[in-house]
């Protein structure tokens, strides 16, 4: 494959900025972004809705934990469970043991299916603890949650990682730090999409706000997303070797049963009847 002067080439600092010897990497720095975009437009939401402020303090750390263990065990589990199932202290540890003792790694490696699952957890107990309504909790939530996903993709993008497959399309990007093939910028594409939805999200709920509370724009955070990650996935590359050949991979196959849960949501479902707040 020839590379063209079109093609982008992408090899940006791994950090964002230094303070002192300290340097803050872009990755990081996005998944702050993440964090407070969710934070900020989430209580703006529960602030429009009347809900008391006390009821909102802990609604961020049940948050916190719920996506960073589910996406953690969700990358072992779904995606490399030999290794992590007989390494289980790797699960739960930012470290690897090598040939050289313990390193630290960081948490590389996690898996949004996992998070979605660990956050649904999480808001379930948050719901016990505040006894809100559980589908106005969900409903909220997912309202936020393009923007925190458009936050995490970019920091894939800054990382260059979730690389796409090789393409000769006039915007492919160059991932220097990988290789010099033009590639799809599959975590671009994401980001894109989780933007849109954002959009769409907003300008449903401002024109029928009395949809908050019956699971509507949860459903259609879960279908959105995921029918988009589910396309998406054709164009990158396989995340794990054993996926080669696989008609559709596990990000795929994780993503069907978010999109029917989504769809069933949407279309008011007999269970999301039966949880709805009554008006």
């Amino acid at each position: 494959m020839t590379h063209s002067l079109n093609y982008i080439l992408w090899n940006p600092d791994l950090f964002a900025f230094h303070i002192g010897n300290f340097g803050v990497r872009w990755y990081s720095l996005c998944w702050c972004l993440a964090l407070l975009s969710g934070y900020i437009l989430v209580q703006r939401l529960y602030r429009q809705q009347n809900i008391n402020d006390k009821l909102f303090e802990p609604l961020f750390f049940y948050c916190f934990v719920g996506i960073l263990v589910g996406a953690r065990l969700g990358h072992c589990l779904f995606y490399e469970p030999d290794y992590f199932l007989s390494h289980p202290l790797e699960m739960i540890l930012p470290m690897r043991n090598t040939v050289n003792g313990w390193v630290f790694t960081g948490y590389a490696g996690l898996a949004s299916h996992g998070g979605t699952i660990g956050l649904i957890i999480a808001l379930l107990l948050y719901v016990k603890k505040t006894k809100l309504n559980i589908l106005r909790v969900l409903d909220n939530i997912a309202i936020a949650t393009p923007a925190c996903a458009f936050f995490i993709r970019m920091g894939n993008l800054m990382n260059s990682e979730i690389i796409g497959k090789p393409t000769d399309v006039p915007w492919a990007f160059i991932f220097e730090r990988v290789d010099m093939l033009p590639r799809h910028p599959g975590q671009l594409y994401e980001a894109l999409c989780y933007f849109i939805f954002l959009i769409i999200g907003y300008l449903i709920y401002f024109k029928y706000p009395k949809k908050i509370g019956t699971g509507f724009f949860f459903g259609f955070c879960l279908a959105s997303i995921f029918t988009a990650r589910f396309f998406i996935e054709y164009t990158k590359e396989v995340q794990e070797a054993w996926e080669s050949g696989m008609l559709i991979n596990m990000g795929q196959i994780l993503s069907i049963p978010f999109i029917i849960i989504g769809i069933y949501c949407m279309a008011q479902g007999k269970l999301c009847k039966r949880l709805a707040e009554k008006k």
